[in-house]
């Protein structure tokens, strides 16, 4: 038997709300995983950093603050951190205009 207009449109409401519904799990879903990625980056980011620097260990979180603030305010942190992060945007163009080339 047909549906009526008004089954019909309830119908298609239902489907907007489970879509919806659907849409805002799919997103809480994208932000924890892009928490979780952060949290793992940091955590890596900053075991290598101790590594390399143990003294940095001892340091209160005032004193850290002001050797990261020293250090990186400094000329050649800055030159190479510009240099690194020119190296990764022309990584970044080149794998973008492969697929175009290979359309």
């Amino acid at each position: 038997m047909a549906k009526t207009k008004t089954e019909k449109i309830t119908s298609i409401e239902e489907e907007i709300r489970q879509l919806e519904n659907r849409r805002r799990q799919l997103v809480q879903e994208q932000k924890a995983q892009e928490r979780k990625d952060r949290t793992k980056r940091l955590c890596r980011r900053m075991g290598l950093f101790e590594s390399m620097l143990p003294d940095t260990i001892t340091l209160t979180d005032e004193q850290f603050k002001t050797f990261l603030e020293q250090t990186v305010a400094a000329e050649p942190s800055r030159r190479i951190l510009g240099e690194l992060t020119a190296q990764n945007a022309a990584t970044a163009a080149v794998k973008a205009a492969e697929p175009a080339a290979q359309s």
